[in-house]
């Protein structure tokens, strides 16, 4: 498996379609909000392929200063629940082994219609090395879990982040939960 930058129009309809498919709206920034913060060098927008080539996922993720966000990351639906997932997310513990490394999930532990789909993705994340932070927040309505790998993070450095990358139309929608 590979992390692939380099995104013809081919491969960058393929992210976008599985962007508009496994993320529901209320969680999707715009896709070219997306593509601008990759432009400006803050984001990287990584096509998911195997050996040949064949479109496997996605992997987005937002850098400022020393952090990087796993803003989105899926494996397309027919793929999924083969240890896929758990390859490419080494592939990206290893790409970013030099950088705080974080991603939020919809908090598990609250009643929701997908609650046990929550329970999942957040087992997946623990399995694969990510550990709780001390804080969740309310990020544009929505409650989310902070799961970082082997580092520390406060919600300071998760607002500074946003704030410097998206700005304030995303950032003052940010809201510390505990």
């Amino acid at each position: 498996m590979k992390l692939i930058t380099e995104l013809d129009k081919n491969r960058l309809r393929k992210i976008q379609d599985l962007y508009n498919e496994a993320f529901p709206q209320a969680e999707r920034k715009s896709f070219d909000l997306l593509l601008k913060t990759r432009d400006n060098g803050h984001a990287e927008i990584l096509s998911v392929e195997n050996e040949n080539n064949d479109f496997l996922g996605l992997a987005i993720t937002a850098q400022y200063q020393d952090m990087v966000l796993l803003d989105y990351f899926a494996i397309s639906p027919h793929l999924r629940s083969a240890g896929i997932g758990s390859k490419v997310f080494q592939l990206l513990t290893q790409r970013y082994a030099d950088k705080r490394f974080f991603l939020e999930i919809e908090r598990a532990d609250v009643t929701a219609n997908n609650q046990l789909q929550r329970q999942k993705r957040k087992a997946f994340y623990l399995k694969n090395g990510m550990q709780n932070v001390p804080f969740s927040v309310n990020l544009c309505g929505i409650e989310m879990e902070i799961l970082a790998y082997h580092c520390e993070l406060s919600f300071q450095d998760y607002f500074n982040l946003y704030h410097n990358l998206f700005g304030e139309r995303i950032s003052r929608h940010i809201s510390l939960i505990k």
